[in-house]
Order: C-alpha cells, then structure tokens, then sequence
C-alpha cells in the first residue's frame, strides 16, 4: 500500500499488479526472466517504484526493483548464499531495508541495504536456531516487522513460535522470547506480526496444514515484545497468515485461509466479519486489502465509525 489510491501486489510465476485509482481498475505483468518465481513480498514506495522480494531455496529467492511502474525492472540480488531462503522483506524508508530468512548452518539469515538494493550485506544479527528444528514463514511477508527505530522477527516449526526484538538497522544481535503460539508441527508457529507503536504488538499463526484449529493462535505484547500472553477472550477462529493495525480505525484485522476478524480491544476478543479466504494484509491511511487464492484482492469496508 502507497496511499488510499496507490497499491502494488505480487504473486506466483513472476507476477507484480498495481492501482493507481484505489483498485477500480488494475494493470499486472510478469518481471521478465523472473516466470518460475514466486513473489511473496513486496515494498512500495511510490506509483512508479517498488521492490519485489521471491521465496524459494537457493536460486529462487531473488529481489527485484522497478522505478518506472513495471516497465522495466532490475534484479538487484541473487541469494547471497546457495541456501538462502527469504521469507520477509521491510523498508523503513526507500534507502534501507532489511530482509529475514531461514537458517543457514544454524543461524537465521539477515541481510540489509542502505542504498535502494543496490548493495546488501549480511547483518550481525547472530539469531541461532533452535536445534529441535526452527525456521520462518513466508506466508504474507510479515514475519519481519519494522516500526519506528525497532524490529521484531518471527519464527516457526517445532523449535518456534519466538519473537527477536532488536534495532531497524539489523546490525545488533538479540534473544528469541517464546510465544504461547503452537509449534507442535514443521507447519505450526508464528506466521505474521504487526505493531501498533512500540510497545502494543500482535503475532498470529496456528497450523496451516489444520486451518480450522484455533487453540494458540494468537499472542499479544505490551511492551515491546519483552513479554507475551494469550487473549481471555474469543480467538480468531482458526490458522491466521496476517495481522494488522488499522490506526485510524483503531482495531486489529487478522485474515487466513478460512476467513477474517476484527479487534477493537487490542486482540483480546476477536470478532467475525468475512469467511473469504485470504493470506496476506496491506494497509495505507484508512484503506486495508487482503490477497488470496487464485488472484483474490479485496479492500475492506466495515462501515463502522471507530469509537473514540
């Protein structure tokens, strides 16, 4: 999301889309060379310019950047490392960002740039894996959260379901606090998180092979991620792939695979509003998107003022 008006989206075998009239009519296209990936992330900056971030082991995982509205694009890395697997991507402004991926001999790969992408460099990040099988999703490109001067990453599998808070720039190592989250399976664990401010967070997940289990799916902070605790009340209402906050409307919005709900009591009651299926969330200003399955793009519309 750029603005109420602007969105960019991608997808599988190399396919980016874009509005520019608040999604009433979109263009799409496929980055040449790029028709065996799969887009999972992607960083829009402007009408014309974006960042497009491909998940897969090795030579599939690859970051391309238009500045021209997809006319043409520039691949501006190959995995640094043969057994790179990216899984998130967050910019906090066009210059720097940073991307998370799974373990590489027992460390959580982190890479950053300070140029556009023209450059990355691994971070000192130093996130060791859990020996009994940790890794992260690349569900809905939201287990790396940047907000303000700080970043949280997420993790998964039986190992999983733990949140690493440290610095936006990467460059300093932290320690992985574990969730209320399930992560009884490879499948299960954390798969999107989203802040509010600093302090007031929110992680989903579950297990995607069992869409319609709710128990340990959700888990809230309120300081920062030093501490985690399970919602009293009502729990979305099965596996959750994205979460977000909508500052306007001041609530939550948690979308998966069997449908979506809204929080207006920050995560701790969850309320029905969409059975839609849906992996991943954008939000701009007052305007929040969901994408799914087989080219799904819905905006949401509540038609309920927020109370103050």
């Amino acid at each position: 999301m750029v603005s109420d008006k602007v969105a960019w989206a991608s997808g599988s075998g190399g396919t980016y889309l874009r509005t520019v009239d608040g999604g009433a009519t979109w263009v799409s296209g496929v980055v040449p060379g790029a028709e065996k990936l799969d887009f999972r992330g992607i960083q829009a900056f402007s009408a014309d310019s974006a960042i497009l971030m491909a998940s897969g082991e090795g030579p599939l995982s690859a970051i391309y950047r238009t500045e021209d509205a997809g006319a043409h694009w520039t691949r501006l890395l190959h995995n640094l490392h043969d057994k790179d697997f990216y899984d998130s991507m967050a910019f906090t402004n066009p210059e720097h960002g940073l991307v998370f991926g799974d373990p590489v001999n027992g460390t959580f790969r982190l890479i950053f740039t300070n140029d556009g992408g023209k450059t990355w460099a691994p971070a000192a990040s130093g996130i060791k894996a859990s020996p009994a099988g940790e890794g992260a999703f690349a569900a809905s490109n939201s287990v790396l959260v940047i907000h303000g001067p700080d970043a949280w990453v997420a993790t998964g599998g039986r190992g999983g379901s733990r949140v690493g808070h440290l610095p936006s720039t990467g460059l300093e190592c932290c320690r992985l606090t574990q969730l209320p989250i399930r992560h009884d399976s490879d499948g299960a664990g954390i798969f999107s998180l989203a802040f509010a401010d600093g302090r007031r967070g929110i992680a989903v997940g579950g297990d995607y092979s069992k869409p319609k289990e709710d128990a340990h799916n959700v888990a809230i902070t309120e300081d920062g991620g030093a501490t985690w605790s399970e919602p009293a009340g009502a729990h979305p209402r099965g596996y959750r792939s994205a979460v977000a906050w909508l500052p306007q409307q001041k609530l939550w919005i948690t979308t998966g695979t069997t449908g979506s709900e809204i929080s207006r009591d920050d995560g701790q009651n969850w309320k029905p509003f969409d059975d839609g299926a849906f992996n991943a969330l954008g939000v701009s200003g007052s305007a929040a998107w969901a994408v799914g399955p087989k080219g799904r793009i819905a905006k949401l519309a509540l038609g309920v003022p927020a109370k103050p």
